[in-house]
């Protein structure tokens, strides 16, 4: 299972595409750790579908993957959906009869496979007008050949797609004999050329001859040996790929199912046919052959043309080109200028005088430079996941991939200890640290396909939820003691958040709650925002001189919570709200706002318990209850030990509920209500003890100041298809490809954070009136991009 038989190579040398050879040697001391990541061909160019059809591997033992691509697993309405009105035949023997069946399982999984075995079976499902045929013609012979002719004839109705294949009955009856292949290779030459002609209008599939286990295999099929199998195998392909002389055989081979079959043929029940998990691998990639370009699934990026360019898309394009022109430009009068002002030398003193120029870099320069730079990283967004340049593959859960690089960061972090500058509660270091940590895991999850484990999934939603927690302590801490509710404050948090995710929503044409993070954190700063600024703003300046003042704030949250519950049972008033226009535009997807409104509800009370455990925090810091000094703990022993006692239990008491719940829907439905629990437990476990609280990672604070572009990055240059597959940027070495791609991505994101930034000082000023003319602006911006998705919509439509 974790790497190929030397028969298996010879036979992907001869049959995959441009006759790539698989280093499974090469890489098979990597495949235990990184599976997911494992490739056994080369890359040998990007035709998917000759990749799905000749070659993959199995992860763990029934998950299929196909070399370079995704493929998607079809539901009964998917596959009904994409076969409306289609006609599918196969024909062959036994074995094809039985892929018949599996595949006619995916459309109707209680189809029985009951009926003549030597005679033809149909199917048809009446609501959704799908009709397959299996056709009985075990050799490749006369009837076998009117059959096909027949279709070939203007006036008859040629089926939609043809799969066919035989040889083990012809080996069988003439005792393998050589006379046998010969008479099999005139039959095939001479339904070769139907074949072809089928195959302008059809998709024709030739079905390759499967091993067969020898020593399970009955006395009258011993001599239906592996030997006989290639040879018919060999003469099948030379004959079909050069039925046309002056270009590429239009009759695809189905090979792929020869490599499934010899890793599971040693479970088959007779040694000639195999076992149903195979054959429903081999159903399922006829299926992904031949819908994934009609239904065009984000799992599934086999035989998936690449996306038109959308207009939006082009003209940022346009932008991007004219702003690395225009950098270049200014870069080169720059360097000139530079050269003329260059210092001279004084020859009567031997001293260099020195021009005074004024070196200060001009905004446009840093405007230039920055959307130049931007433009060049988006370019690779777009090669990565649009442009199907690079390899994309399916994720594939294993303990070992998800809990070992576990322990390599987190022994990394400990490993860069440094003292922090103060030692308050929940410090910048620490919170730095907090979400550094935080984002390794989640992208270690997300790469691992670890959301398939339970336990796993429901600590990944309290790290989710600290994240909101935070936004909700952080933003309640700064309006609570600056005070600062003025519009600049607004629109610079407004633009840190979503400049990154505007951008991709247009290069890589994505709806904005795609990235549904970014929306949720977007929103909830917003009610904060409204919650402390609304009259009465309620201030602790103000508070500390009137206890009263506490009180107010005290009603204006329990209003909020009220809010908060009101929208969480009343999905009708809450997609109303977020249903209308252009709201809609921002929170739909596709085609309505329930995502939405699922991933709002399910941490629906956490930013409402940072606000209240900031409140709370800040009073009790004021009346000096609390002490911060460097290695104090922060109460008395007696109360630290209590409160360190309770902290660790509830942080063991939550994982334990959480790895022993039965469903995600009964999770899911307990979880914003009992998330702040592991969240205080932490945050007490780490702030009590004086030691913990003066030191932090430098490791983990690092990817914390870039754990937003982190997030949203790994979605198109370090995953791929929006997040469903792994990005292999080199096929073969999966540990190099994991090195390179995660230094590349790291790389991206910190270079993203230090735009933004300085777009972020040029495009928002301190000054009102410059800043109300530049909202102006960007409001024309998006009233246009408004009105050009909308004409894309249409024209889709």
């Amino acid at each position: 299972m974790n790497g190929y038989s030397e028969a298996e190579t010879v036979y992907t040398r001869r049959f995959s595409p441009q006759n790539c050879a698989p280093p499974a040697a090469l890489a098979a001391p990597f495949q235990s750790l990184f599976p997911i990541c494992f490739v056994p061909v080369t890359s040998c160019g990007n035709d998917s579908c000759e990749y799905l059809l000749s070659s993959g591997r199995f992860l763990g033992e029934k998950v299929w993957q196909p070399h370079s691509c995704m493929m998607h697993k079809y539901k009964i309405s998917e596959a009904k959906n994409c076969l409306v009105d289609k006609h599918i035949a196969f024909i062959g023997d036994s074995r094809i009869r039985q892929l018949f069946y599996s595949f006619v399982k995916i459309i109707n999984p209680q189809f029985k496979e009951e009926g003549n075995k030597h005679g033809n079976i149909p199917f048809e499902d009446k609501i959704s007008s799908v009709k397959v045929d299996f056709l009985w013609h075990p050799e490749v012979n006369g009837s076998m050949k009117q059959c096909i002719k027949v279709w070939t004839e203007d006036s008859v109705a040629k089926p939609h797609v043809i799969v066919a294949g035989a040889a083990t009955w012809s080996i069988k009856i003439h005792n393998g004999s050589n006379e046998a292949l010969s008479q099999y290779k005139m039959n095939i030459t001479s339904i070769a050329p139907l074949l072809e002609k089928l195959a302008k209008t059809s998709d024709v599939y030739w079905v390759l001859q499967d091993p067969v286990y020898e020593d399970l295999l009955s006395e009258n099929r011993k001599m239906i040996t592996n030997e006989k199998i290639d040879a018919y195998n060999e003469a099948a392909v030379s004959i079909l790929n050069s039925s046309t002389r002056n270009s590429k055989s239009n009759v695809k081979m189905f090979s792929v199912s020869k490599l499934i079959a010899q890793e599971t043929i040693t479970e088959s029940l007779d040694g000639l046919h195999l076992p149903e998990s195979s054959r429903e691998t081999s159903a399922m990639i006829l299926m992904n052959v031949y819908c994934n370009k009609i239904l065009k699934p984000v799992d599934g990026s086999c035989c998936q043309p690449r996306p038109p360019l959308t207009l939006i898309q082009k003209l940022a394009a346009c932008f991007f080109t004219l702003s690395i022109i225009g950098y270049l430009i200014f870069y080169i009068i720059h360097r000139n200028t530079h050269r003329k002002n260059k210092p001279c030398t004084d020859l009567e003193s031997g001293e260099e005088k020195k021009n005074i120029i004024n070196t200060s870099v001009s905004p446009l320069e840093v405007l230039l430079q920055s959307f130049c730079k931007l433009g060049l990283i988006m370019a690779y967004f777009y090669m990565c996941d649009r442009a199907n340049l690079f390899m994309k593959e399916n994720k594939f859960y294993t303990h070992s991939t998800f809990f070992i690089p576990i322990i390599y960061i987190l022994v990394l972090g400990v490993f860069y200890n440094e003292n922090t500058k103060e030692t308050k509660v929940l410090n910048r270091e620490q919170t730095d640290e907090w979400k550094g940590w935080m984002q390794l895991v989640i992208l270690i999850y997300h790469i691992s396909g670890a959301s398939t484990f339970l336990p796993v999934y429901m600590h990944i939603r309290v790290l989710v939820a600290a994240y909101l927690f935070q936004t909700g302590y952080g933003h309640f801490s700064y309006f609570w003691i600056k005070g600062d509710f003025g519009i600049h404050r607004v629109c610079q948090v407004l633009f840190r958040l979503n400049f990154l995710v505007v951008v991709l929503c247009i290069v890589m044409d994505r709806p904005y709650q795609f990235y549904y993070f970014v929306p949720l954190v977007t929103v909830w700063f917003m009610v904060i925002y409204v919650t402390l600024a609304l009259w009465p703003q309620i201030i602790q300046k103000k508070a500390n001189g009137n206890c009263f003042w506490h009180f107010g704030l005290l009603l204006k949250l329990a209003f909020l919570l009220l809010c908060i519950c009101f929208l969480a049972y009343s999905q009708g008033a809450f997609e109303k709200i977020f249903s209308l226009w252009p709201l809609s535009k921002c929170f739909e997807l596709k085609g309505n706002v329930y995502e939405w409104w699922f991933r709002w509800r399910l941490d629906r009370y956490v930013v409402f318990h940072g606000m209240l455990f900031a409140f709370i925090y800040l009073a009790l810091q004021k009346r000096q209850v609390l002490s911060e000094g460097k290695g104090e703990p922060l109460f008395s022993n007696k109360i630290s030990n209590f409160l360190l006692f309770i902290s660790v239990v509830s942080f063991l008491t939550y994982s334990i509920w959480a790895s022993s719940c039965k469903n995600k829907a009964e999770c899911n439905e307990l979880h914003p209500s009992v998330s702040v629990v592991q969240i205080l437990a932490f945050i007490l476990i780490r702030n009590i003890p004086g030691y913990a609280r003066s030191v932090y990672s430098s490791f983990f604070a690092w990817f914390g100041k870039i754990s937003l572009e982190l997030f949203i990055c790994q979605y198109h240059i370090w995953l791929a298809a929006d997040t469903r597959g792994i990005l292999v940027l080199i096929p073969g070495n999966p540990m190099l490809n994991i090195i390179v791609s995660t230094f590349i991505f790291v790389c991206v994101a910190h270079e993203i954070s230090q735009i933004t930034n300085d777009l972020a000082q040029i495009i928002i000023p301190k000054d009102n009136s410059s800043l109300l003319k530049r909202l102006a602006c960007i409001a024309a911006f998006f009233c246009g991009l408004l009105i050009l998705s909308s004409i894309q919509d249409k024209s889709r439509h």
